[in-house]
């Protein structure tokens, strides 16, 4: 699979939106809150910044024709979360496209679990002002658990919010090095 990042939620699901002309937006409504809500989190998933964005790298990693626990990872999200990927074009130009989490599910699960993947973070760099925290990720891409390099190195941009008792992820933004330029030496591990 070419690109992808928080992990593969990239090139796979964003893609085939990438290259269908987007339809108008309909007429603004009054924001309505969420009809749905997620699977019931595993309270050590949800428990703490550091459990919720390693659940997030868990979740989707695996060796080809393993299946993904998707009620998992629907768990860890606010009901109103959305995920971007910002993508550079073969032109140059940028494009962000934006994705539910069911769009990832059917749109990069089946490649995830077909191809294999495993994504972890290598470096972090967190802001915390009360309940909202907003984590950047430098995450590292493999095929499988044992390849000596990645194949990709990027960036999530992870915001999370405390309610109830519990994280939930809010959003997630990504990058792939090969669109957003090398990594500066803030966003990688100490030597």
């Amino acid at each position: 699979m070419p690109r992808t990042t928080l992990a593969a939620f990239a090139f796979a699901a964003a893609l085939p939106f990438a290259q269908q002309p987007q339809p108008s937006p309909p007429p603004q409504q009054p924001q309505q809150p969420s009809q749905h809500e997620p699977p019931t989190a595993d309270p050590k998933d949800v428990a703490s910044v550091d459990a919720i964005v390693q659940a997030l790298y868990d979740v989707i990693s695996g060796p080809a024709g393993q299946k993904r626990d998707w009620n998992r990872m629907r768990s860890l999200f606010h009901p109103d979360a959305h995920m971007a990927v910002i993508l550079k074009l073969k032109d140059g130009t940028t494009r962000v496209v934006y994705l539910t989490v069911e769009d990832y599910v059917a749109h990069s699960g089946p490649h995830l679990e077909t191809d294999g993947f495993f994504e972890q973070e290598i470096a972090r760099k967190t802001d915390t002002f009360g309940d909202l925290v907003q984590v950047f990720s430098t995450f590292a891409s493999k095929k499988t658990a044992a390849d000596p390099q990645p194949f990709q190195r990027g960036i999530n941009s992870i915001q999370l919010g405390r309610q109830q008792g519990r994280w939930y992820v809010l959003q997630i933004t990504w990058e792939a090095e090969a669109d957003g330029g090398p990594l500066p030496a803030q966003y990688l591990p100490v030597k």
